[in-house]
């Protein structure tokens, strides 16, 4: 789930809180570090449940309502349309996501069930909803797409859902796109219930980019002094003290990967941190960050101190 760009931004935001706060505990740090990323699983989990949690809180509306003393004709044969939608009942019935949820015991939903009322709100008063309703035609492939567009349209944009995750675990802020991204890409490729049809993710995809947060973070700390004479002198017009604090540490990283890691190409280190600065840094950092390491990775090359291992990674 977790990708190398978000990665790079991790670490980035931690040598940034390191050098705010004054720490010089790395393995501190470190250990706060693995416990953000690890931190997205739970968000995730939390997104995803609160789809499950949506349908229950209208199942129990629906039963209550058919009970009440004086129900209407509609109260006693409401229209189940909504709550029996196949992708409520795969995501419901689904033992990876079940055993995930009470592992990291998610219970967020039972806590604050005042927030799933909100998005069931939200979403019975949307036309999303009255025309997914009013259909008497029903397939797989309708129930798939109003969940999906239910999820982008009425649950990710609502504020108040948003100010709950970032009150509830700060971490969170930076996470909530990369989570329903991801959640958006594996409710559109869900198929009809048959084995194997939707898995958690693993938080990272494999071994070396777990190593990489660690080695990413580790090599730029104990190496900044020395990184930052690379760059010293390639910023004519600009005092070290006027320069960005994040466009500081985000050259140094980038050099960091030029000189201490051989089998990531130059480009993608390039195309990378100039994506991070465009989205973390001020308007113009992109340009200014990549007029050094351009500089800089023509110079590096002349003088044969960037080697790097492995095809294409020129």
């Amino acid at each position: 789930m977790v990708n190398r760009r978000h990665i790079r931004v991790k670490v980035m935001q931690s040598i940034y809180a390191m050098h705010q706060n004054g720490s010089e505990d790395i393995e501190k740090e470190e250990k706060f570090l693995f416990y953000s990323i690890d931190a997205i699983q739970d968000l995730y989990l939390t997104m995803l449940s609160s789809l499950i949690e949506i349908c229950k809180k209208e199942t129990i509306f629906l039963h209550k309502s058919s009970q009440k003393h004086l129900a209407t004709a509609q109260d006693r044969k409401p229209n189940e349309k909504f709550i029996n939608n196949r992708i409520f009942k795969i995501l419901t019935e689904n033992i990876s996501l079940s055993a995930a949820l009470e592992n990291r015991k998610i219970n967020n939903w039972i806590l604050n069930d005042d927030y799933i009322l909100l998005l069931l709100n939200a979403i019975k008063q949307s036309k999303l909803y009255d025309k997914y309703m009013s259909n008497v035609i029903n397939t797989f492939e309708e129930d798939k797409e109003f969940i999906v567009d239910m999820f982008m349209e009425v649950i990710v944009p609502n504020e108040k859902l948003y100010d709950y995750l970032e009150d509830n675990k700060l971490t969170w802020v930076d996470d909530i796109p990369l989570v329903n991204t991801h959640i958006i890409k594996q409710l559109k490729a869900i198929k009809p219930i048959e084995e194997g049809n939707f898995r958690v993710p693993k938080l990272f995809k494999d071994n070396e980019d777990r190593d990489f947060v660690q080695d990413l973070f580790r090599k730029t700390i104990l190496n900044e002094k020395e990184l930052a004479k690379e760059y010293d002198n390639k910023t004519p017009n600009w005092d070290s003290d006027r320069i960005a604090e994040i466009d500081t540490i985000i050259l140094k990283m980038a050099i960091c990967e030029f000189l201490k890691f051989p089998s990531i190409p130059i480009k993608v280190t390039l195309n990378e941190y100039l994506e991070v600065a465009k989205e973390y840094s001020t308007p113009k950092s992109s340009i200014f960050i990549n007029g050094i390491l351009d500089h800089l990775v023509k110079e590096l090359q002349t003088s044969n101190r960037i080697v790097k291992a492995g095809r294409g990674l020129m």
